[in-house]
Formats: C-alpha cells, structure tokens, sequence
C-alpha cells in the first residue's frame, strides 16, 4: 500500500509500505479521505501540534474510509460499512480519565500523530475510535466529523446565547464551521474577519452577516454603520499574534474570546491586562475533542452543517508535500487528500 511518511522538518516520502496486521479488537480502514490540518502543518514545519509527533510516522487525523476488516472482538460494525474516526485514543485509567476530563489522557494515543494515520491506503484503528457515518454522507463530509468535534467543544465554551453578537476572526475551514455552529446557537449577527474575498464570499453563503477585509477595511467604521454595539463572544480562528490581539481587542464589555485557533509553541503576544479588567473579558481556549465525535457526526449526517462547500481540492498523497509546504495553496481553501489517486 502507499503511505505518505513524515521523516522529520519539511521531509515527507510517499513509499510503499505493508498493510497493517489488525488485533482482536482493531478494524482496518480502507481510506478514502483525509483531511489537511493546521495541525498537521504545524508538524511539517517542526512544532509540536496538540500532540508530540516522533517521525517516522504516517500524519493524517481527520480521515474516512470503508471497513476492510474486522478483529474477533468486534461486534458493533461490520466489513463494507461507512466509517470515521475519532483519532484521540484515551486509556480511561488515568486521573485525568477519571476525572471526566480524558482529553488531557496521561497516556493518549493520537492516531495520525503518536502513531500511523490516514495519509495512506489503510489504517488499523481501536474498535472504540470508529464511528459509522450515514449512508448518504461522503466520505470527504465524514473526514471532517473531527474538526467539527473538535469545534463542538469550543462553541460549547464560547458562551454564545440567543440573541449573541458573534465575531469569527479567520475564514479558513474552522472559521466557517464556527460561524455556522454560531448560527446554529442562536447568534444575532456574525462578523468575520478575513482578509481573503473567496473566502469571505463563501462565509455570506454560510451565514455570516457581516464579512470584513481587516487589512483593507475600517473595522470599527463597519461594525457601528451596523448598528454593532457590543461583540458577546470573539472565535479566533487564525492561530496567530495578530489575531488573538484583534479577538481581545474587538471583544465588548461582559464578553468570551475563544483562542481557538493554534499558534506556534513558543508564540508570545504583548497585553494590558488592564484592557481585560476594565471590560470584563473572559479569555479561554479549547483543546481537541472530548466526547463530541458523535454530535459532529450527527450534524453532519443530518445536513444541518455545510462542511463540503469549503472544500478546495481532493487530491493525491503525491501531491501533500506540496500543499503542507505552500501557505498560497492553503489560503484557497481546504485540501483532502484521496490516497486511491
């Protein structure tokens, strides 16, 4: 089979390599789509992304495909079946397990990070880590039921009620996802910044109310010629200095900055907290995405959450490397990778 192999900082070598054996309780997946993260570019360019990655490894975490094969001791799905995966494996044992907060899992098994993921042909998973996706659903829409779990858990965080002014700052694939769960929530009026117009056109279509170039546009000029009073909760979905400055900046009185988007590891940004205190603002971040798989899924299934339209281009392991490396590929939209091209 193919596999496309991450050897370190900027070296990626798509080989061939050997069908993984299954245990009793693993299923092998045919893959059929995997999504490009931030995070996995986060782990080409050398950082460490929500987990540390020792190459070589198989990346690839947002992905779906067709059971192969099924272990002994699996009795819930079955061969030729329509599946995603949940690529964080907690061990259930340790305090944090305990504690009902298993996304800090002492010992986590990240598939596509700790170990082999879907930037291949197949890939052997823990039965407790597939999810049957609907029948009528893609396989490109069931590759992003993790992203949308993993903004499951920050909408949950952002304090949006009925009625909520909501500011996205990034219009890539998660922005768009966070505007529509926003929606979705209840929001009054939703603001995007986003410096790219493709990306600005395709946030009206998904429900944004406001859309904003923040390099070539009057922020604060736009948002009172709306009529914009105060911002209740500020999503950054841009993972950068700049825009967590601007999320804290435009956030109003009483409000919620989600810092959702990921910065480099050692990124550090400059504050008043002064500013903070004498608006009240309450700063918070989500990290991956505990027990919310299935409401992505169903979200997605149902067709109440657009997660395609986004979509860029499906192409092949081959041509990865070179979208991983290409910020200017990136910025068109989102990348899928089909390892059967």
């Amino acid at each position: 089979m193919k596999s496309a192999i991450f050897y370190g900082k900027h070296s990626m070598k798509v080989e061939e390599t050997v069908k993984p054996n299954i245990e009793e309780n693993d299923i092998l997946i045919k893959v059929m789509a995997c999504g490009v993260c931030g995070t996995d570019v986060h782990i080409y360019e050398g950082d460490e992304g929500a987990a540390a990655c020792t190459p070589p490894t198989t990346l690839g975490h947002e992905f779906s495909g067709i059971v192969e094969a099924i272990g002994e001791g699996v009795t819930n799905i079955k061969v030729g079946e329509k599946v995603c995966v949940d690529p964080n494996n907690i061990c259930g044992e340790c305090y944090y397990c305990r504690e009902g907060i298993g996304h800090f899992c002492e010992s986590m098994i990240g598939i596509g990070t700790t170990t082999n993921g879907g930037f291949s042909q197949y890939c052997a998973v823990n039965k407790k880590q597939v999810h049957k996706i609907g029948e009528h659903t893609t396989f490109e829409a069931g590759a992003m039921a993790e992203p949308v779990a993993c903004c499951l858990h920050g909408i949950d965080m952002s304090d949006i009620k009925p009625g909520s002014n909501v500011m996205v700052i990034g219009g890539g694939m998660i922005g768009l996802i966070m505007l529509q769960l926003a929606k979705i929530e209840g929001a009054n009026k939703i603001i995007l910044l986003e410096p790219v117009q493709g990306k600005r056109d395709m946030a009206r279509k998904l429900g944004a109310d406001i859309c904003i170039d923040p390099l070539n546009e009057d922020v604060e000029s736009i948002l009172k010629s709306n009529k914009i009073e105060r911002i209740n909760t500020v999503i950054e979905c841009a993972g950068l200095k700049s825009t967590i400055k601007q999320a804290i900046e435009y956030a109003g009185k009483k409000s919620t900055v989600m810092m959702f988007g990921l910065t480099k590891p050692n990124d550090t940004i400059d504050i008043k907290p002064f500013d903070i205190f004498k608006k009240e603002i309450v700063l918070k971040s989500s990290f991956i995405n505990p027990y919310t798989q299935d409401r992505a899924i169903k979200l997605i299934d149902s067709g109440k959450l657009d997660v395609t339209s986004m979509v860029h281009e499906v192409c092949s392991l081959e041509k990865l490397e070179e979208v991983l490396s290409n910020p200017e590929l990136r910025t068109k939209g989102k990348y899928i990778v089909n390892p059967w091209l």
